[in-house]
């Protein structure tokens, strides 16, 4: 029995076996790209019971891969590597990192924030499965409706995926809307009050800058600059930390392979995706913070409430209604909804990582789609799938299919009662 304690004890003491970090994660490097992942190129088909036919979509979907949104963090990336080529400290790592951040430069030239190819075959990808998946819906010149915000990735998207439609079936008629006149339901964040106010106060910040500070790693920046390059401050280094990693991470939705193990080992990329994770969880989910950022979804789902009502009353006459938007107009959504995976409620941050992942919630082209069936009674059911899985619409349930009375009364209790 001593040796036997001796040994714990023994265990107990080795390197790593107490310092281990149990909310530390293990994903690969794809997953770590984060809400940069380019949408699953693997996507099972649909099946439902023969006892139902699918009659009538809503789906609302994310823009799809694209270039970097701007030019500011690529600039800011090489403003770094020029200085510390100017003072002799980069290292040959640096020196890659450069040239991968000149290739991405050059490549994005005049196309910041664009729809790169790839963004345009996940949408058409999305719309041809949309199509063999439920056809029927889509039969006897059918009307679809869509509409986009004013982004022009997100226009184009919705083309992109019309275009495809009318390629499957040219008797579709579309109705197409975008513009800034959508903006309540696809750009919450940019015109509703309560939200512009819960940013200006930084609620969020509090939380984030406590775990960015203890977790943000700065090893992967060093290794690039060299232990001698002058930050002005930790603050500054955290920041250039994870500047590269956004970077990096981007590269996979314009079509370069970046080969992120050459800049980070396997833990520096979770710890700054995790922070990346974190920043998107505190400023457009519900937490403990706030639950202001999901209910700017409060439009979204009374829309989506009212066009499946209008479907199944006879005043709305189109067999699908498309949505399309952002990463900041589905991570409301989908928290607000309490989707399974996508609403995240703790005091604990630093366990969001293991729990709230957005290269699972909003990878590039990430969709939700709720699918209404007609059953052979007459009853009408629907199904909810995040990018084309189905999952439980209410909480503590594992029912896929829902009645729509009961999804609707669902779906009006989770408004807020400023929205009802």
């Amino acid at each position: 029995m001593r040796k036997l304690l001796s040994a714990l004890i023994l265990l107990a003491a080795a390197p790593g076996i107490n310092a281990q970090d149990p909310t530390a994660t293990s994903y690969t490097m794809s997953q770590c790209d984060g809400s940069l992942t380019p949408y699953p190129a693997e996507v099972n088909p649909a099946v439902f019971p023969d006892s139902l036919r699918p009659v009538f979509i809503n789906h609302v979907g994310r823009h799809g891969a694209r270039y970097p949104a701007s030019a500011a963090n690529c600039l800011k990336l090489q403003r770094l590597l020029l200085r510390a080529d100017s003072l002799g400290t980069i290292t040959a790592a640096g020196r890659q990192l450069a040239r991968l951040n000149d290739l991405i430069i050059e490549r994005s030239s005049n196309q910041w924030g664009a729809l790169d190819s790839l963004g345009m075959a996940e949408q058409r990808a999305i719309a041809t499965r949309m199509f063999y998946n439920f056809g029927e819906i889509f039969a006897d010149g059918a009307t679809v409706s869509a509409l986009s915000s004013y982004s022009p990735r997100s226009m184009m998207s919705m083309y992109c995926f019309v275009h495809q439609l009318d390629r499957m079936d040219n008797r579709i008629n579309f109705v197409t809307s975008t513009g800034r006149v959508n903006s309540a339901q696809m750009r919450p964040f940019d015109v509703d009050q309560d939200y512009l106010d819960f940013r200006k106060d930084n609620l969020w910040k509090p939380a984030y800058d406590e775990y960015f500070d203890r977790f943000c790693p700065t090893t992967a920046i060093r290794r690039a600059v060299g232990e001698r390059y002058p930050f002005a401050s930790d603050e500054e280094e955290r920041d250039c930390a994870i500047t590269e990693y956004y970077v990096v991470a981007g590269c996979r939705c314009m079509g370069i392979e970046p080969n992120a193990s050459r800049f980070f080992t396997r833990e520096e990329y979770n710890a700054l995706w995790s922070c990346f994770n974190l920043r998107q969880y505190l400023q457009r989910t519900a937490s403990t913070v706030s639950s202001v950022p999901a209910d700017i979804a409060s439009a979204l789902v009374q829309d989506i409430i009212t066009t499946t009502d209008g479907f199944i009353n006879g005043t709305n006459p189109a067999v699908a209604c498309l949505r399309f938007g952002h990463a900041e107009t589905l991570m409301p959504l989908l928290s607000l909804m309490r989707l399974k995976g996508c609403y995240y409620i703790t005091n604990y941050f630093d366990t969001v990582a293991l729990h709230w992942r957005d290269f699972d919630v909003v990878p590039m082209a990430a969709n939700m789609q709720m699918i209404l069936f007609r059953s052979t009674t007459g009853r009408y059911y629907v199904r909810v799938d995040v990018n084309e899985r189905p999952v439980p619409l209410q909480p503590n349930s594992d029912e896929i299919y829902t009645p729509w009375g009961v999804a609707r009364d669902y779906l009006t209790r989770i408004l807020p009662l400023t929205a009802q």
